[in-house]
């Protein structure tokens, strides 16, 4: 694409903050460690916006591993770089920018720091090392048929047999479970007590018998998610994180990291940039078309990121005060869905009826109108998975005016 039609769309995204000598020598040096180590073909497959698989990310996570960089928000003591939030919204910032992959969220951004909290020294030593180097890929299986937003209500039964647990029930949206090798799985430990307090958090290897995993084939026609159904799967007692009953809070806590990655934004900005480069290009190629409307959409969007970014940053600097986050991390996750879902309608309208046609049709959608299609309909579940937009306006509104 032309210099000219390429700096008419990212100026608008330049961080207008002046940051610190130190700062600007961080980011300088992982730009470069990025630019020399991420491989031609990730970093392609990145910008293309392809499906990202296992085999992409754990060979990128390899590479960080490597370097010493797999965990940026784990401390030193597990692993981890020690990092600062400030360091880590850096590193964020940098990968996104140089089309290098996401780190996978279910081991290091997830499970992992539960484990740090809850675990025992044992789970601690044996988990969170094969996090790093990748030879564990974890998923999660919190929601059920009937019980996803109200999460409370699951009703898998874990009933303790001698020095086992023996789960039955069923799964679904299990995100990734078809490339995982365990599970972090909440199952109903009691009955007798609140609901919420007859919870209990199990990590379970995805091989136990009695596991069954089925693909559930989404609209955009990538395989994500599966149900996972459980038939007599005897768990060993020790798997148990934390303590029986103690599974919610445990869910709280990941809930809380989940809902504010400071990749969320990041991603954002690599997007926006991907749908100007897109709109620039159709610009160039169809010169008759009006493309105005567009245009000021994404200048709209473009203010919308930058207000997200500035929402992180204040959530980022009251962890750093160890003030509560109240409702910044459902604010941060509703903002980041409206604006993902926004970015990849106008890459859709921009595609037009011929890129839409090679998804209908079945034809090869490598090319980029095509996978633009893909991108559009993945974002569906962008305001759905992790915790609905309702959800997430009613934890807000509470936080403002109260339960």
């Amino acid at each position: 694409m032309p210099a000219e039609l390429n700096s008419r769309y990212f100026s608008l995204l330049s961080d207008g903050h002046r940051e610190s000598d130190q700062d600007a020598a961080f980011r300088a040096e992982l730009r470069q460690f990025a630019q020399t180590h991420c491989p031609d073909d990730i970093r392609q497959a990145v910008a293309s916006g392809e499906k990202i698989t296992r085999p992409v990310y754990s060979k990128w996570q390899a590479i960080l591993y490597q370097r010493g960089w797999a965990a940026p928000n784990w401390p030193l003591e597990y692993g981890g770089t020690g990092w600062s939030l400030r360091q880590r919204m850096i590193f964020e910032e940098v990968m996104a920018d140089q089309d290098c992959p996401p780190l996978y969220h279910h081991g290091l951004g997830h499970i992992g720091p539960v484990i740090m909290q809850f675990g025992t020294e044992a789970q601690k030593s044996y988990f969170l090392p094969r996090i790093l180097d990748t030879t564990d890929w974890w998923c999660q299986g919190y929601s059920e048929p009937g019980s996803g937003s109200d999460l409370a209500s699951l009703s898998t039964p874990a009933v303790r047999d001698g020095d086992h647990y023996v789960i039955n029930g069923q799964k679904i949206w299990t995100s990734h479970a078809h490339e995982a090798d365990r599970i972090y799985l909440l199952a109903r430990t009691s009955r007798e007590a609140k609901k919420q307090e007859g919870i209990s958090l199990f990590l379970i290897d995805m091989n136990t018998p009695g596991i069954t995993v089925r693909p559930i084939r989404t609209i955009d026609g990538w395989h994500h998610v599966n149900e996972t159904f459980l038939d007599n799967v005897r768990v060993p007692a020790d798997r148990l994180l934390g303590t029986e009953g103690q599974g919610w809070s445990c869910a709280k806590y990941l809930l809380e990291r989940e809902r504010l990655p400071p990749a969320s934004v990041s991603q954002l900005i690599r997007q926006w940039r991907r749908v100007a480069r897109l709109l620039a290009e159709h610009q160039a190629s169809q010169p008759l078309r009006d493309f105005s409307s567009l245009e000021h959409q994404m200048a709209m969007l473009a203010a919308q990121i930058k207000g997200a970014r500035e929402m992180l940053a204040s959530a980022i600097d009251a962890m750093t005060r160890r003030e509560p986050l109240g409702a910044k991390p459902s604010a941060l996750k509703q903002a980041c869905s409206a604006i993902a879902q926004s970015l990849t309608k106008i890459a859709l309208l921009v595609a037009g009826p011929v890129g839409a046609q090679q998804l209908v049709r079945h034809d090869d959608t490598s090319t980029s109108d095509g996978l633009w299609v893909q991108n559009y309909l993945f974002s569906r579940s962008k305001t759905i998975a992790g915790g609905t937009t309702e959800i997430q306006l009613n934890v807000i509104a509470k936080s403002l005016f109260g339960a």
